[in-house]
């Protein structure tokens, strides 16, 4: 729920002061009904808002979160395999989605999904070295030296040296955690691959502030909270168009 003024002024209807003149003189309705006060909580999602007559739409900018399932692509068309905007429930689809960042087909895991460039932009320019987190099936068991390995940037790939990442052994080394802060094509199978091992299985369970949850189960999708929209766009020294706060 959000304040009625801050809706109004987020939709470039003037500052806060100007849009509780215009609130006051009657000229704003939700639901059809005249409302005079500015601090009146709504939801914008699902109440109408009018100025002078004309609707509002209901947000600047969309957002989703997905649960990306295996032999999905994350591009917008492909010509052989379904892509992960045919799968958008019809409650939440629009065209203009764009997912941030790629998984490999065979990889599941959290998609972040926006309809802001600019947002795109920022969480995929390497400037930002947004944490990346993943749990990964290992064919053989990790061990110390892949660690270090790992830690201190030891492997290249493409005649480069990656970035320093985190591996986490946990209780089993053969299921192990591994946080990156770039995002190069198969990077964490490469990586594997330099240390002799190979990866059977790979999913994104983390990406910037945002981790994924029971909430979001393979293949669904859903809005996210105020608080998880703030936090993408702050982790990219943004600030979000919609969120409350």
């Amino acid at each position: 729920m959000q304040r009625l003024d801050r809706v109004l002024a987020r939709h470039g209807l003037g500052s806060r002061r100007e849009v509780g003149h215009l609130v006051r003189a009657g000229k704003v309705t939700v639901d059809g009904e005249s409302e005079r006060d500015g601090a009146r909580r709504i939801d914008p999602l699902r109440q109408e808002i009018a100025v002078n007559g004309a609707v509002l739409p209901p947000r600047i900018q969309w957002h989703l979160l997905c649960h990306k399932p295996q032999n999905v692509v994350t591009s917008t068309s492909d010509p052989r395999d379904p892509c992960l905007l045919d799968l958008i429930p019809e409650a939440v689809w629009r065209a203009d989605y764009s997912p941030v960042g790629r998984l490999d087909k065979d990889t599941t895991g959290l998609i972040w999904l926006t309809t802001d460039g600019e947002l795109i932009h920022r969480l995929t320019h390497p400037r930002w070295k947004l944490p990346k987190r993943y749990r990964v099936t290992l064919r053989d068991p990790a061990t110390p030296e892949d660690i270090r390995a790992f830690t201190t940037g030891e492997i290249v790939l493409d005649g480069e040296p990656v970035l320093p990442a985190f591996l986490d052994l946990g209780s089993d080394p053969r299921e192990v955690g591994v946080t990156l802060r770039e995002g190069r094509y198969h990077q964490v199978k490469r990586m594997f691959h330099a240390r002799g091992n190979e990866v059977l299985a790979l999913a994104r369970v983390g990406f910037g502030p945002l981790t994924l949850g029971p909430d979001l189960p393979v293949g669904s999708f859903r809005l996210p909270s105020d608080a998880e929209e703030r936090a993408m766009y702050a982790a990219v020294s943004l600030q979000s168009p919609d969120a409350d706060g």
